[in-house]
């Protein structure tokens, strides 16, 4: 059975990664289409987005097909879907045709929602966590996309791209194919219905686990698809350091999730996931300010002062959002598996899709803050105001927990105790 563990994880996080690449590739591709096109910074915003957004309203019926006909056939069966229109993007001339395959692209992004509970079910409740979080660390599939699709461009072109990355997710299918495995066991039983599995959204607990996602997942996603065109645009930087430096962002945001899988199974969901969103929110808060020239009037005349963030402290900011990222998606999912564990397929498909919601808005709205305000950091703000409200929410929905005394703390009478 251990064997069987590992080929299920090994094989399960290979396909997630290259899954999350192709999911992230307009992040590099959309630059070359943009100047192409001549897009303003909304439209490129809803090009990068696309995908993001079928690859988030997929989740909640995959999940629910995984807990239904196993994670094995579900997942090999997606990815085979993608293949056809990732090869067509090379061939598109139109803004909409970009966008219209963008759609059946997305498809690759619905991979997290079967990949969890098929990975999750094959662990020990004890070391769940560090096998989701090993499996999230496909999340570095971003990474992965700003590494090797700007060499790609500046050799053969932009449109060589889509067959490379559409060869390789049809080898990646076949790889998972052969080396993954089915038990029976995994499945809900099949008179389990649409109806019965979707009665968890009743639960609050979803909401607020849909909730801390789309902070820690959607601002991950987001972020991953503008830090090449921010660097680009705001620093003057070619595409090839852009790519390179948002990776530092994108690397550990993915490959850290394992550790903040173990660090969950340790010290708890909440507390790990509280910690989190106040280093975001710090973070977001020193990213928030913009390029700033003034003046001061001195007693020795006029003073002209320069305030901003160069290009490395920024890089610098942005990495550590990603470790934290990193661990916060592994917490929250750390939640989902202490609490759903019956139906952990339809509970991470609804907070994948919220995450992914996430993923898919807040580039839009990035685009559209540029074009109103001119301000780049204006990006920033928003995040900071999106973890505002989660802290907010977050100390309300666990102050009755937090008030309940543990077991431990109860005075024990000294009668009863003799």
């Amino acid at each position: 059975m251990k064997g069987r563990q590992v080929s299920v994880l090994a094989s399960s996080t290979f396909a997630f990664t290259i899954c999350f690449a192709v999911w992230m590739m307009f992040a590099v591709l959309g630059i070359p289409i943009k100047t192409k096109l001549g897009l303003n910074e909304t439209q490129f915003g809803l090009l990068a987005a696309t995908p993001v957004l079928t690859g988030s309203l997929v989740r909640v019926p995959l999940g629910i097909w995984t807990d239904k006909f196993g994670g094995r056939i579900v997942l090999f069966v997606l990815m085979l879907s993608t293949v056809l229109p990732i090869w067509l993007i090379g061939a598109a001339t139109e803004y909409w045709h970009f966008l219209v395959l963008g759609l059946f692209v997305g498809l690759a992004g619905g991979s997290f929602s079967v990949g969890t509970p098929y990975v999750a079910r094959w662990f020990q409740p004890e070391r769940r966590g560090l096998a989701m979080g090993i499996f999230g660390a496909g999340n570095s599939g971003s990474a992965l996309t700003k590494f090797v699709a700007p060499a790609i461009i500046a050799a053969f072109g932009w449109e060589f791209l889509p067959k490379v990355y559409a060869i390789a997710m049809l080898a990646t299918a076949l790889i998972f194919w052969f080396f993954s495995y089915t038990d029976k066991s995994h499945v809900v039983a099949s008179n389990v219905s649409f109806v019965e599995q979707m009665k968890m959204l009743k639960d609050p607990r979803v909401w607020r686990y849909c909730q801390y996602y789309s902070v820690v997942f959607g601002g991950y996603v987001a972020l991953a698809l503008w830090m090449t065109k921010y660097y680009v645009s705001e620093y003057g930087f070619d595409m090839k350091l852009a790519a390179l430096l948002a990776a530092c962002f994108s690397l550990p945001g993915g490959v850290l999730r394992a550790l903040g899988g173990w660090i969950s199974d340790k010290y708890g969901a909440y507390k790990v996931t509280w910690y989190v969103m106040w280093v975001c929110w710090v973070a977001f808060f020193l990213l928030s300010y913009p390029q700033t020239s003034m003046v001061v009037k001195t007693v020795n005349g006029d003073m002209t002062m320069n305030i901003g963030i160069n290009a490395w402290f920024f890089t610098f900011l942005l990495f550590v959002v990603g470790v934290a990222t990193a661990i916060g998606k592994a917490s929250v999912f750390k939640f989902i598996s202490d609490d759903f564990s019956h139906n952990i397929g339809a509970v991470s498909g609804v907070v994948g899709l919220a995450g992914g919601l996430g993923g898919f808005i807040l580039p839009i709205m990035f685009g559209a803050l540029v074009d109103l305000t001119g301000i780049r950091s204006s990006a920033f703000m928003l995040l900071y105001g999106t973890v505002c409200v989660s802290l907010v929410w977050m100390h309300f929905s666990f102050k009755p927990e937090r008030g309940t005394p543990e077991v431990s703390d109860v005075p024990v009478p000294l009668a009863k105790a003799a």
